[in-house]
């Protein structure tokens, strides 16, 4: 695949937004690579089949080591859910971990807190295929846009997702929990 290629990781279900993402695909020529299975996988393997598009690729489930080799070598992470069922988005934060920039639709819901527009990756509004190609060619054509916000993506997964930091926190409300109910 390159190291040049937009990554989707997770189960292919209705709320991820990846009818959106194969609508963007014409308009985008960097590869996408799809790792995951689900409801959806047929039909989105379909319609990409219908509409020629070559540079997509669907991997199908990987093990987590092989995800992880695709984080590190992506130019950066798409996670196009488009509805509040998508509640937080681990993939975020695999891409975070792995200084990627992200892309991400507004939801309201916990990816908002992952993925900060222009600090951590861009946002767009959700189910809006041509934003969605917009923010993945922006992405495509510049590379310090990209080192910039994987960076800011590290550097926001290191003060508030790490094991050691959500572990702390996780702690400290049982411990409140528990003297309160003292």
């Amino acid at each position: 695949l390159g190291p040049d290629f937009f990554l989707f990781v997770g189960v292919l279900r209705y709320y991820k937004g990846l009818e959106f993402l194969v609508a963007a695909a014409p308009q985008v020529t960097t590869p996408i690579v799809i790792v995951g299975d689900g409801p959806q996988g047929e039909d989105l393997r379909k319609e990409v089949q219908r509409l020629g598009l070559s540079h997509v690729h669907f991997l199908g489930a990987l093990p987590d080591a092989d995800k992880h080799a695709l984080f590190s070598l992506c130019r950066a992470v798409v996670f196009p859910s488009h509805l509040r069922s998508e509640a937080f988005g681990i993939t975020l934060l695999e891409g975070a971990r792995a200084a990627k920039p992200l892309i991400s639709c507004e939801i309201g819901t916990g990816t908002t807190w992952v993925n900060r527009h222009d600090e951590t990756g861009l946002v767009v509004p959700p189910a809006d295929a041509v934003a969605l190609a917009q923010a993945m060619n922006t992405l495509a054509a510049d590379d310090a846009l990209c080192a910039r916000l994987g960076q800011g993506a590290l550097a926001r997964w290191l003060l508030h997702f790490t094991p050691t930091v959500v572990g702390t926190a996780y702690r400290q409300l049982y411990d409140e929990l528990l003297s309160a109910n003292g």
